[in-house]
């Protein structure tokens, strides 16, 4: 039987610590691969440049099409904070792709993120790929916060509204809706990110609380 997905989202705090969000080809799963950046908690961290690089080769995301998002945190007028904004999409629409492809190693959210937040990320996937479900519908984010130091590490706060997206099994192609809305259809999330040799902002970590107050709809 699949599971609500917000059911999902705590099956993964609680066993790794953190959230957010093999089976694939050879580029996937390489020697090189086999285990995430850092995860053993003494991996390097990239040096920063003094300027970040005017391009990355950023990896292309390509999510089904019954599965769109709203990022309701506007431009905030500082380029540092709105790259880390921008990036932060990214690597959730990444642990999304990854979900989709079935790939609990997929290069996508490994490109954004290292450490605690990737091996928290591929846990996430290797959830889904074990019950034979992916995510439809629609992700909300919204309430987001940036805290810059030194223009080469961040902190980012920000909630999800979960009352839109749902689980999807591949097997019968039928999607499982929550009974109910919930609290705890709702997620604040708090982040802490760096700059790498690249100019693109990476996720270190990434811890979750359910149903926290700030997030919850005004009445």
């Amino acid at each position: 039987m699949n599971r609500p997905l917000r059911l999902a989202t705590a099956a993964l705090t609680a066993a790794a610590a953190l959230l957010l969000t093999s089976c694939g080809s050879d580029d996937d799963t390489s020697k090189d691969d086999d285990k995430i950046a850092g995860a053993d908690g003494g991996g390097e961290k990239s040096s920063s440049p003094s300027e970040p690089a005017a391009s990355a080769d950023r990896p292309k995301i390509e999510l089904p099409a019954d599965l769109t998002y709203e990022f309701e945190w506007s431009k905030t007028g500082d380029k540092t904070k709105d790259a880390v904004l921008a990036d932060t999409e990214q690597y959730l629409k990444a642990v999304d792709l990854a979900i989709a492809e079935q790939k609990p190693l997929h290069k996508a959210y490994r490109f954004y993120s290292e450490g605690d937040a990737a091996a928290g990320s591929q846990k996430f996937v290797q959830e889904y790929v074990d019950y034979k479900d992916r995510i439809t519908g629609t992700k909300r984010y919204f309430n987001a916060r940036v805290d810059v130091t030194g223009g080469k590490t961040a902190g980012l706060v920000y909630c999800e509204d979960q009352r839109k997206a749902h689980n999807k099994s591949l097997k019968t192609g039928k999607t499982e809706k929550a009974s109910a809305p919930s609290k705890d259809d709702f997620v604040l999330y708090s982040s802490r990110l760096h700059l790498n040799d690249q100019g693109v902002w990476i996720t270190e970590t990434t811890t979750s609380d359910r149903g926290n107050a700030t997030c919850q709809p005004q009445s």
